[in-house]
């Protein structure tokens, strides 16, 4: 009996379970490869207007990727770059701030991590590998504080303090390329090059497939995008970081610092940019060259909307785009196009990106509306089906049925004295 009566007093609550919404996964997914292929669509109307027959210049892209190992190893070089500045890009993002200037952080990285491989070359590899992989990251770090800080201590817009300082980055690299960190060979052959004295071969990155650029970065560039994701969905920090970046109102009400945790995303962004030039030092060039960027400061941009700015999305996304970067150089020597073709595509494809983007977030937001439009029709229909159940239950007074009673009561009350009145 008691267990019953416990039965009935505390009844089963049944956890709702977490459902995935494949609908807008799919759509999520679908709509960055229309806008490609879109922007494909456009630039072969460019190809046929220049005489060139849009089927084999795609069909020689295609080739230049798929058609060999050189060419699938090379998407993934390219591809370890655009990831790592994809991610910082989904960081800075997350928080409702933009980072422009990947660019003048890869320099940094790539800058910092040379001279410190330089300096210390007497280390082991098993040390200076990873020194000068931590080096590179403070370095970028460091260059994305600056506007982190300008922003969150003087309100400066961060788009034009990124973007100034990628023209000082390069500046700087130009200088030291010629100063301290220049070739001793070149000077000894008088040729003065800009480039860097090759990195002592211990902090070379270990190849992956013999006889190819692609190097164990790859792989560190993985293992940190499953780092990011642990990082903003499943600790504090990463989860003040988004709420700051979908509500900065409520996030401040809370107590969250909103320009801290802003200022800190920007530097996250600029350190994992730094990652970006530093790898691709020691893991491809192996020493600095000018143009070490290769626009991967940019495209890295295109690469994490393209996943979604989510970094598990980034993944595939990169690789991608990789691919594209590779057969549009591919399809230029195949089909003898002007370089400036090549850019107009790729820009295309950002435009397309971009702009899908854009309607996969008004989508979702009228999908959001709809949803809460249906539900509150049905509270209001069950609330309107349960109103005459709950007037005529048996056993029960209607609202009519208890005012008639309260009526004759107090009719009754007073008629009472006027009866004994003399």
């Amino acid at each position: 009996m008691q267990s019953d009566v416990n039965a009935n007093a505390s009844p089963s609550v049944r956890k709702p379970r977490f459902k995935i919404n494949w609908e807008s996964i799919g759509y999520g997914a679908v709509m960055p490869i229309l806008a490609v292929l879109l922007a494909l669509l456009v630039g072969a109307v460019m190809l046929l207007l220049l005489g060139v027959n849009p089927g084999e210049a795609y069909s020689a892209m295609i080739v230049g990727v798929f058609g060999s190992v050189s060419g699938l190893t090379q998407a993934l070089v390219k591809a370890t770059p655009l990831l790592l500045v994809g991610l910082g890009i989904c960081i800075a993002f997350r928080a409702s701030v933009i980072n422009i200037g990947a660019e003048g952080q890869i320099i940094l990285g790539a800058l910092m991590g040379t001279w410190f491989s330089l300096t210390f070359r007497t280390w082991p590899g098993l040390l200076l590998i990873p020194a000068t992989i931590l080096v590179g990251f403070l370095a970028g770090a460091a260059w994305g504080f600056v506007p982190g800080i300008l922003k969150a201590r003087f309100k400066v817009n961060e788009i034009l303090s990124t973007v100034m300082l990628n023209a000082v980055a390069l500046q700087l690299m130009n200088m030291m390329l010629r100063g301290i960190l220049i070739d001793p060979a070149g000077v000894t052959a008088g040729t003065y090059l800009a480039q860097s004295e090759r990195l002592p071969n211990q902090v070379w990155l270990a190849r992956l497939v013999p006889q190819t650029l692609l190097h164990t970065g790859l792989i560190f560039a993985i293992f940190m995008a499953f780092i990011v994701y642990i990082f903003l969905w499943r600790t504090t920090i990463g989860y003040r970081i988004r709420a700051v970046g979908l509500n900065p109102d409520a996030s401040r009400y809370a107590g969250v610092s909103v320009p801290m945790y802003q200022a800190l995303s920007l530097t996250l962004a600029g350190g994992f940019a730094g990652l970006a030039g530093v790898i691709e030092v020691i893991g491809v060039q192996h020493r600095l060259l000018e143009g070490i960027t290769s626009g991967y400061g940019f495209s890295g941009i295109v690469a994490a909307l393209f996943g979604g700015l989510h970094p598990l999305g980034l993944i595939p996304a990169s690789v991608l785009f990789g691919g594209l970067l590779v057969g549009a150089d591919k399809m230029q020597r195949a089909v003898q196009v002007p370089s400036a073709l090549i850019d107009a595509i790729l820009g295309l494809i950002v435009l397309f990106v971009v702009g899908s983007a854009y309607i996969s977030k008004r989508w979702a937001a009228r999908r959001t509306i709809a949803a809460q439009k249906a539900l509150e029709h049905t509270k209001e229909q069950t609330f309107l089906q349960a109103e005459p159940a709950l007037s005529g239950e048996p056993g029960g007074v209607s609202s009519s049925a208890q005012t008639d009673t309260g009526l004759s009561t107090l009719s009754d009350s007073d008629a009472q004295p006027k009866e004994m009145l003399p």
